[in-house]
């Protein structure tokens, strides 16, 4: 039985279109679906007749539990127009795996089956996942072909790197499915800066650290590191050159990302103050220790009375880039218990940062070790937004949107 998605979901009971094109990645199409599903949005989909010769009808409808759409007109339906239909019910449509033949189609106003149709025909949000050869997609007709999208507002996830299905390696892959939900997920939270960080620098912190108290022992919290690996793959998806400063966590590299391995607050706060020095934004995602232990025992200490440690504070690492390198953006985080909100914006006030991220952690799908999070972004000027329940990626869209669009501002004055 599918996992019941959380109270407050940005999926949950939104009406998703998948508009699936003849490439071998249609089979993929099918765990998102099924992602979609699980999290109670409601999906249909439309097939080109070539997606049928990869995946069949039967498939997506059993996952959808509806009719899946591949002819403009249906029995079922009378007199009605798919496509009309459609439009009616839609509030994201995403073109998974979107082919060169159908960028091309829509690019230049040809709409000769249901998907070019449904996409020409659409009020909702547009975006195209796509998929195919390498040469393909470097072909510079594509590329055009993309580009006069953009510029008409459709929103694109880019293929990723790797070995193809032709077994060539090369640039070409359907992104992966977390990618393909946090487009959707943002493009249903609503209108959002455009995400371009081509050529800058950001640095982001990430993971819990740990303060040793004997060579067996330490203190350290329950961070995952997943909200700052979030942040680091969108913000280097969007262009950017980016450091990930983390603390130990059970997360893989990423790849096109600078690591730096930390593992104390002191290792830490070095790293970040390194780092930032030709910087123009700061992410502090991480969740540094408060304090460490006073004395450090270099045997382990033995089980026997109660034992009182004495505890010191740690070094505050977002005070010390604003007051000593501070870059031209500074954004904190603020994982808190109950009026997350209001601690935030005294957190951002008292470190002089540019931008608060602020969630409770005790709210269901929106704690440690979650790839969910339900926060509430709080602005040097005042404005708040907060955001419904998301996947951790498509947080960090909408945060780093959110940074470009004050990297901009500033820029202009």
């Amino acid at each position: 039985m599918a996992e019941t998605a959380p109270s407050g979901d940005i999926l949950a009971g939104r009406r998703v279109i998948i508009g699936v094109t003849g490439g071998i990645a249609a089979y993929k199409v099918a765990g998102l679906v099924s992602s979609l599903r699980a999290r109670e949005a409601e999906v249909r989909v439309v097939m080109t007749e070539t997606a049928t010769w990869f995946v069949t009808p039967t498939t997506f409808a059993t996952l959808t539990g509806r009719e899946v759409h591949t002819e403009m007109f249906s029995p079922h339906l009378k007199h009605e127009m798919q496509h009309i239909s459609l439009q009616e019910f839609g509030e994201v449509l995403l073109v998974a795996p979107a082919t060169a033949n159908t960028i091309g189609k829509v690019a230049h106003g040809i709409a000769d089956n249901l998907v070019t149709t449904a996409i020409m025909a659409a009020k909702c949000p547009v975006i195209f996942a796509p998929a195919m050869n390498d040469q393909m997609w470097c072909n510079p007709i594509v590329q055009e072909n993309i580009a006069i999208l953009k510029r008409h507002g459709y929103g694109f996830v880019m293929p990723e790197a790797g070995r193809l299905a032709c077994g060539a390696e090369g640039t070409g892959r359907l992104a992966a499915e977390e990618h393909l939900l946090a487009a959707i997920e943002t493009a249903l939270a609503g209108p959002t800066p455009e995400l371009d960080l081509t050529g800058r620098r950001i640095v982001v912190s990430a993971g819990p650290t740990r303060e040793a108290l004997d060579p067996v022992r330490f203190l350290s919290n329950r961070s995952s590191g997943k909200m700052g690996f979030a942040l680091a793959r969108a913000a280097a998806a969007a262009g950017a050159s980016v450091t990930l400063v983390t603390g130990p966590t059970a997360l893989s590299d990423l790849p096109g990302v600078e690591m730096v391995h930390v593992t104390t607050c002191a290792e830490m706060e070095a790293a970040v103050l390194a780092a930032v020095a030709d910087a123009e934004v700061f992410i502090s995602a991480a969740a540094p220790a408060d304090y460490r232990p006073a004395e450090y025992s270099d045997v382990k200490i033995k089980k026997g009375e109660d034992l009182n440690l004495k505890l010191v504070k740690t070094g505050d690492i977002l005070l010390a880039v604003t007051s000593k390198a501070r870059p031209a953006v500074v954004v904190g985080f603020a994982a808190e218990t109950g009026d997350a909100a209001a601690k935030g914006r005294a957190k951002l006030e008292a470190k002089g940062l540019d931008m608060v991220v602020a969630n409770d952690v005790t709210q269901p799908g929106g704690g440690f070790a979650t790839d969910t999070n339900q926060v509430v972004i709080l602005r040097r000027d005042g404005t708040e937004r907060s955001l419904p329940l998301m996947s951790k990626l498509a947080v960090a869209q909408v945060i780093l949107a959110e940074i470009a669009a004050l990297l901009t501002a500033r820029e202009e004055r």
